[in-house]
């Protein structure tokens, strides 16, 4: 029997031992930042290329190909990396890229979207409900989308995951796609660990809405692209002064860049541009005729019409908005210089997710960024203003934008996710490292690539360019911060001495808009010109030279050595390209590249799992899918421990009164 002078103590040593192992489950599942472990990432969106075939009855497949801007669903069997999942239903998707395609002579090679439980209920591959397929049109890379999510994921954007996909039909070559998860239940699932809230694709609309049930892209894409080319025939409206020369010497509308839409137009079209109007559901068409789920009432989209009202207002922001993941969706966004998107007078090309009243921005396509929608040089694309980063439409009928940016503590962290983004990513050499191994993954891929958009040699000559393009554009960002380069449209304007040189940049040699068909005539070339702030210039570097030089200057220790200089040679290196190397090695600011960090060597696995996160951007469960902290495992060892303690205390009580 224990003598009672030892009771209280033996009780006080049960609680604090009680209190510090319910402190370091707690802490231990805190510090637990593991993304959720879903089976379809490893599995579909792993290192390895996708093998898909999909298996369908010929005439449905030609019916859905001749009647493609109807969007309708046909069933087919997929063999997907050697495993055949039956019933399941697929669309050609897209807008005015669908359109585009359509009008071909000479091409059926469609963005495809792939639904698993549209025909059978719960069916899923490993817990994915739908992916989609994109075709890559105007994308000469085939890179554009692939970094501008992985430059979106480095600074804490949740994105959906991503690969690419060698396609067939049965067992007929179809073509090189670029995979995307879609946002949907199973990505809601993965990031935020729930299913439930609305998503919205942010669409422009033009008067029709196939599938409520369905998910995103029901517009009529004809009658988009026709709205399109109306739009671009119009003159400015409430322009303000009018037209103002660009950097480059063109002419540029109010808000930045150039070749952007007018002002009027698309501009306050469907809601797209999350302008208050009014109350009235049918004043945001293009977000609420695009909702992802059936289960989306009055109430919900009244929740949404709320947030922008206060949106427009300034007020309450981050009661209605994730305002800390929409200034790093911005930062990344303003990077690419996407400007099919919000940016412009598309406002489009997002979604909205929104859960117990509270907005989230996520990124969608991306194929267009770098410079390849509306931007008519290099220069305007390098140059593109961070502080009013719009184009064709002023910051007030952007009010994301701008409201976010008149709150002195939001443009400043907006300012420090940019810096991060250029340090990080790009200064590290990050990007370069990025590009030249999505090359060494997808390069056979894409000299086999029959029903490709571009050529071989054109895709070749694309990645140094793209490379060269985006290092200019991080040094004008640099510049914009630090304040040597003018960071607003008016201030470039009225001071262009300092802007960044691109015209050595042939912007065409990545792909644009309205740059498919293989029978068009490419020159995929640097262009002329004359070698501008750190180029590569010319046609100094293709791309098996240029995977040759980057190695050695990742030894180099951040010199020009003899010996550095000796390596080069042995590559047969004229002195002249030897100085463009050197110019390289600045661009990337004489940093090394981090191939440690890159889980499995290849870029694409979440950031805190590659260890490229930002230093001081805080661990958010959310942007990497991590599962709640208090999940039933911890919950129910916790109370176990919590009815040890109260047991310790009832214990104490009772031999008190005894004694």
């Amino acid at each position: 029997m224990i003598n009672s002078k030892h009771i209280t103590k033996i009780a006080a040593l049960l609680i604090c031992l009680s209190l510090l192992l319910c402190v370091g489950i707690v802490y231990v599942a805190n510090g637990n930042t593991k993304a959720k472990v879903v089976e379809y990432k490893s599995r579909l969106f792993g290192d390895e290329i996708i093998s898909l075939d999909i298996q369908v009855n010929e005439t449905d497949w030609q019916e859905m190909l001749d009647n493609a801007t109807a969007k309708e669903y046909i069933s087919a069997d997929l063999m997907i990396n050697g495993e055949l999942f039956t019933t399941v239903g697929l669309r050609t998707k897209g807008n005015s890229s669908l359109s585009q395609v359509s009008q071909m002579q000479d091409s059926d090679r469609y963005s495809i979207n792939i639904k698993f439980n549209h025909y059978k209920k719960g069916q899923t591959y490993y817990g994915l409900d739908t992916f989609c397929i994109n075709n890559l049109v105007g994308d000469t890379t085939y890179m554009k989308d692939y970094l501008s999510y992985d430059i979106m994921k480095y600074i804490g954007v949740n994105t959906p995951l991503m690969n690419y996909a060698s396609v067939t039909v049965n067992g007929e070559d179809y073509g090189f796609f670029l995979a995307l998860e879609r946002y949907n239940k199973s990505y809601l699932d993965r990031i935020y660990d729930t299913s439930g809230g609305q998503l919205y694709n942010v669409k422009i609309s033009m008067g029709r809405h196939e599938d409520l049930t369905d998910d995103s892209d029901n517009q009529n894409a004809g009658e988009a692209q026709k709205a399109m080319n109306n739009t671009q025939r119009q003159p400015p409206a409430n322009s303000g002064d009018g037209e103002q020369d660009s950097p480059d010497g063109d002419k540029q509308r109010p808000g930045g860049g150039t070749g952007g839409f007018p002002m009027g137009g698309m501009n306050n079209r469907g809601g797209g541009d999350l302008v208050y109007v009014d109350n009235k559901i049918s004043s945001y068409s293009s977000i609420f005729e695009n909702a992802e789920f059936k289960s989306n009432s009055d109430k919900d989209k009244q929740r949404v019409i709320r947030a922008l009202k206060n949106l427009s207002e300034g007020k309450n922001l981050e009661e209605y908005f994730n305002v800390d993941e929409t200034l790093r969706y911005l930062a990344a966004h303003t990077v690419v210089v996407n400007l099919d998107s919000y940016s412009s007078g598309m406002a489009q090309n997002y979604y909205i997710y929104e859960r117990n009243g509270k907005i989230t921005i996520l990124p969608w396509d991306y194929g267009l960024a770098f410079g390849g929608f509306q931007s008519e040089s290099a220069d305007s694309v390098v140059n593109f203003p961070i502080d009013t980063p719009v184009s064709g439409v002023t910051m007030e009928s952007r009010p994301l934008i701008d409201k976010l940016l008149e709150v002195p503590e939001y443009k400043e962290k907006y300012h420090e996710y940019l810096q991060q983004i250029v340090e990080g990513y790009f200064e590290s050499g990050t990007f370069a490292q990025t590009v030249m191994l999505l090359d060494d993954k997808i390069n056979s891929y894409v000299k086999g690539d029959s029903t490709s958009f571009t050529t071989y040699e054109a895709y070749e000559t694309s990645i140094p360019v793209l490379i060269d393009l985006a290092t200019l554009r991080a040094q004008s960002i640099a510049g914009q911060l630090d304040g040597s380069i003018p960071s607003t449209t008016d201030g470039q304007n009225s001071d262009k001495s300092s802007l960044i040189d691109a015209s050595h940049i042939n912007l065409s040699a990545l792909g644009s808009m309205m740059g498919g068909g293989r029978d068009r005539e490419k020159d995929g070339g640097f262009g002329g010109g004359e070698r501008g702030h750190g180029g590569f210039g010319g046609n100094m570097f293709d791309r098996e030279l240029l995977q040759k030089i980057i190695p050695i200057l990742q030894e180099s220790g951040d010199e020009m050595t003899e010996d550095v200089k000796a390596k080069l040679l042995d590559l047969d290196l004229t002195e002249e390209q030897i100085e463009q190397a050197a110019e390289l090695m600045n661009q990337m600011a004489n940093g090394e590249f981090d191939v440690q960090n890159r889980q499995s060597g290849f870029p694409g696995g979440d950031q805190k799992e590659r260890g490229q996160f930002p230093g001081n951007i805080p661990a958010m469960q959310s942007s990497v899918g991590t599962q709640s902290a208090l999940n039933p495992t911890t919950m129910i060892v916790t109370l176990a421990l919590l009815l040890v303690l109260a047991g310790a205390i009832v214990f104490i009580a009772r031999k008190k009164k005894t004694y």
